[in-house]
């Protein structure tokens, strides 16, 4: 027999060769993805299906009210907000935000604002360097915004 030829040995070493190169990416890729998972969207996706339309009328009354929120991290590590509505700056407004690490590697921290007026709004403790995913609701009298910053 000509060792040149094409046998069952060549075959078999190819099917191994493929099938070990398909699971070794498969389990490369899933271990990527659970180690970068940040957790869950929603705790339970039926109960945030019935709440939907209603997330969209509040949706549509907080874009009627035609708040701008500009949020920076200053030098020194706070937040600094500046919040705008039709008639200029809202200097009375509350600001609260919720600070999560995208990839949960740190724990997440409620930040508190204090008032500098003229709509300028500044975090009273700094956050640390890194990418952080903040939820902020602004509050002024009976009308409330709510945004989703992604602050690098």
């Amino acid at each position: 027999m000509n060792s040149g030829s094409f046998n069952g040995r060549h075959m078999t070493m190819i099917l191994v060769a493929f099938f070990g190169v398909v699971i070794a990416v498969n389990m490369t890729m899933a271990t990527l993805a659970s180690r970068t998972f940040g957790g869950l969207v929603v705790e339970n996706s039926y109960v945030a299906s019935q709440k939907f339309n209603g997330w969209l009328a509040e949706a549509r009354a907080e874009k009627a009210l035609d708040w701008a929120l500009d949020l920076k991290r200053g030098a020194n590590g706070r937040l600094d907000a500046r919040l705008s509505g039709e008639g200029g700056a809202l200097a009375d407004a509350r600001l609260t935000v919720l600070a999560r690490h995208p990839l949960g590697g740190m724990p997440e921290r409620n930040l508190r604002f204090r008032s500098l007026g003229g709509g300028r709004y500044e975090s009273v403790e700094a956050l640390p360097a890194g990418r952080w995913i903040l939820h902020v609701e602004a509050k002024a009298g009976s009308h409330a915004i709510n945004r989703i910053v992604d602050l690098q």
